[in-house]
């Protein structure tokens, strides 16, 4: 992908049948199911691919156990299908995951293992692993670095963990390959409307070559999670969306040097905690704070970063502090507004809206349901007569770089296919290391740059390499240089890449612990 070919490509078109508003995980899901089924199909997004709730997530591809306790079985069964189609369709990108759940009795022991059971039941024949209960032994065996006195029975049962931001791009090249059109950093303004004030198109402006454009569509979509009522609005409609924040700790793996997860079921805020191995570090997360406001950066709470932290001393045996903490990032959930529930009741299910003046809306779901979200979405959309009946293709169409023989183990296995021309890039020069203390490459730089359509310093350290979420001191660190590759690239002049950089180092500050 490159965003001045698909700048190219918008300018060629005087009308487009589908316009998604929103680059996140149900954004870059409908791009492609839309552009698979073969209507012609324009993504826009306001700021970078996933730059929101949908690079901020807790990293799994799971059912959801937290939802079986509340009868919640049907998104259960739901997820846990969609699951087992994202392993099939981009297995390079999803790894098998097992969770511990230590219990500390026997009648809970079952408890859970029935649940769990239960689990295994609905994901049906695909499903990645069965559960088993595991004795003290077991557990101690399979988990090291925690206090022997929280070790008790428990069960071990299998869901999948993902870089979120990576399975962003491969949904946009997935969707670009089928003829998408995708642009980064181009906000949506207003609607176009018709003779009888119907959504017609938007008025969008590129924030890059800051150009202004009015752009005609037959079915409008806003998939703009958190962000969603800020479209709506526009529309006249009122705000549908009750946002909540979830703040993610990472930390160095000797304090968790396991590649199973740990699930702490019950929590002082109701919600579980996980401690996954995810690059070769532990996330810990994660709280369920309701807020007011929405923020592309929203900041963690002092108060939300000690519950984690206390939380999790409970069951390491080495202590954790402030000072130990790597990075911490927030991710906010777009939950379906209910009254008289607190955000912990309210459920990751989705709704689909149409408006009296055709503005089609999705809200809701997770990372793990954004193909269906999506598939039901156009399905509606041709119930309603907004498109011409076209069949779904995307639950079993591979991803762009489909490998499924892909080394496991394999540092790059992350692009698919494409790690083969990346490897062979990091022969070169670019395969300088970005920071010594990481593998990362001026090759991934390259090829953030010239292929997955990264913009600056943040697009590329924040979401196409993952340093900003994995030690956010090193990207400090880094930024000089890798500021200085990227200006070299994008030809751009000293005043402006020194301010690009001064902003991103900012921005790192926030991801650091500073008493």
């Amino acid at each position: 992908m490159d965003r001045e070919e698909e700048l190219a490509y918008l300018k060629k078109q005087d009308s487009w049948e589908v316009l998604v508003i929103g680059g996140g995980a149900t954004g870059l899901a409908l791009a492609l199911d839309s552009a698979s089924r073969g209507y012609k199909t324009l993504l826009l997004e306001a700021y970078d691919f996933t730059k929101g709730t949908s690079s901020r997530s807790t990293k799994l591809l799971h059912g959801g156990v937290g939802y079986l306790e509340q009868g919640n079985f049907s998104l259960v069964y739901e997820a846990l299908h969609e699951r087992n189609y994202l392993f099939l369709n981009a297995p390079w990108l999803c790894k098998k995951q097992g969770f511990i759940i230590s219990t500390p009795g026997y009648f809970q022991n079952w408890y859970y293992y029935l649940g769990l059971k239960f689990y295994d039941l609905l994901a049906g024949k695909l499903n990645i692993g069965k559960s088993k209960k595991l004795s003290k032994n077991e557990i101690q065996t399979k988990l090291k670095g925690l206090k022997t006195q929280k070790i008790q029975n428990g069960i071990c049962y299998y869901d999948g963990s993902f870089d979120d931001a990576r399975m962003g791009i491969s949904l946009a090249k997935t969707a670009h390959f089928y003829k998408a059109c995708l642009l980064n950093y181009m906000e949506v303004q207003d609607f176009l409307r018709d003779e009888k004030n119907q959504i017609a198109g938007v008025k969008a402006y590129d924030k890059i070559n800051h150009q202004a454009f009015k752009i005609k569509a037959k079915c409008v979509i806003n998939a703009t999670g958190v962000f969603s009522d800020s479209i709506t609005q526009m529309d006249g409609m009122h705000a549908s969306i009750t946002p909540s924040q979830g703040v993610h700790l990472v930390v160095d793996k000797r304090f968790f040097p396991n590649e199973e997860a740990l699930l702490v079921p019950k929590t002082s805020d109701g919600r579980v905690l996980f401690i996954i191995p995810w690059y070769e570090k532990v996330l810990l997360g994660t709280t369920d704070t309701l807020i007011k406001e929405v923020s592309y950066e929203p900041k963690a709470l002092k108060e939300e970063i000690d519950f984690i932290l206390q939380t999790a001393n409970k069951y390491l045996e080495k202590e954790l502090s402030k000072e130990d903490i790597l990075s911490v990032f927030v991710g906010l959930r777009p939950l379906i507004s209910k009254q008289n529930q607190n955000t912990k009741e309210l459920s990751r299910s989705h709704k689909i809206e149409l408006s009296p003046n055709k503005l089609l809306s999705i809200n809701g779901g997770k990372w793990t349901t954004c193909r269906i979200m999506a598939e039901e979405t156009l399905n509606f959309a041709i119930k309603n007569k907004l498109l011409e009946p076209k069949i779904c293709q995307s639950k079993h169409l591979k991803h762009y770089g489909y490998d499924e023989n892909i080394d496991s183990s394999q540092r790059l296995k992350i692009y698919g296919l494409d790690s083969l021309e990346l490897r062979k890039l990091e022969k070169t020069e670019l395969g300088k290391r970005i920071h010594p203390n990481y593998p990362f490459t001026y090759a991934q730089v390259f090829w953030a740059l010239k292929y997955e359509m990264a913009q600056n310093i943040e697009d590329v350290l924040a979401r196409r390499i993952r340093l900003l979420f994995i030690d956010a001191k090193a990207c400090e660190e880094c930024a000089d240089e890798v500021s200085e590759f990227i200006a070299q690239y994008f030809n751009h002049d000293k005043k402006r890449s020194e301010k690009e950089k001064q902003e991103f180092i900012q921005l790192t500050k926030q991801y650091q612990i500073k008493d």
